[in-house]
C-alpha cells in the first residue's frame, strides 16, 4: 500500500501550470514544510520540506485557496522518477501525488502565523437557530471551496 498523510506549512505560493494539448489539466507544485516529532540533535528547527503536485481539481484548488505560510494537510501517494537535465545528470525526484487536501487551521490563524495581513471582516456573522444549524448569509457561497 503506497498512503502517506502529511501536515505542514506551505514554504512558498504553489507554482501552477496547464498541460498542452486540447484538454488541458491544472498541474501545481507545492513545498510542504512538516515538523519532525523527534529531534536527535536537539535542533529546534528541524523539518523535512516534501514536494507535493496536485493534478485537475485539486491543482485547481491550491492555485485558488493556497498560499505561503498556509498549514495544510494533505494525504496521497508516494511517487519516485528521474530525468537528465541540461548537464546530462540524472536527477531523481519523490513527490507526493496529492489526492486530497484540506486546510488544517483557520484563516485567521493562518495570516497570523505567515505575518501577513488580514483584512477586516465586515460581514456579519451567521446567526444560529434552533435546530443547531447556522444561517450561512447570502453572497458568500462563492468564497466557499466546495460546492
Amino acid at each position: 500500500m503506497n498512503r502517506v498523510i502529511l501536515m505542514g506549512r506551505l514554504t512558498r505560493d504553489p507554482e501552477i501550470r496547464y498541460s498542452q494539448g486540447e484538454n488541458s489539466v491544472a498541474i501545481a507544485r507545492y513545498t510542504l514544510a512538516v515538523d519532525r516529532r523527534f529531534n536527535r540533535n536537539g535542533d529546534e528547527n528541524n523539518a523535512d520540506f516534501i514536494g507535493c503536485v496536485a493534478f485537475g481539481r485539486q491543482a485547481e484548488f491550491a492555485e485558488k485557496y493556497l498560499h505561503k505560510g498556509i498549514k495544510m494537510l494533505v494525504s496521497g501517494r508516494i511517487q519516485t522518477g528521474s530525468y537528465t537535465n541540461k548537464d546530462g545528470v540524472r536527477v531523481y525526484t519523490t513527490d507526493v501525488v496529492v489526492e486530497d487536501q484540506e486546510f488544517a487551521e483557520s484563516k485567521n490563524a493562518s495570516s497570523a502565523q505567515a505575518g501577513g495581513y488580514s483584512a477586516p471582516d465586515n460581514r456579519q456573522a451567521p446567526a444560529s437557530i434552533s435546530d443547531g444549524f447556522m444561517n450561512i448569509p447570502d453572497g458568500i457561497d462563492e468564497e466557499l471551496p466546495f460546492n
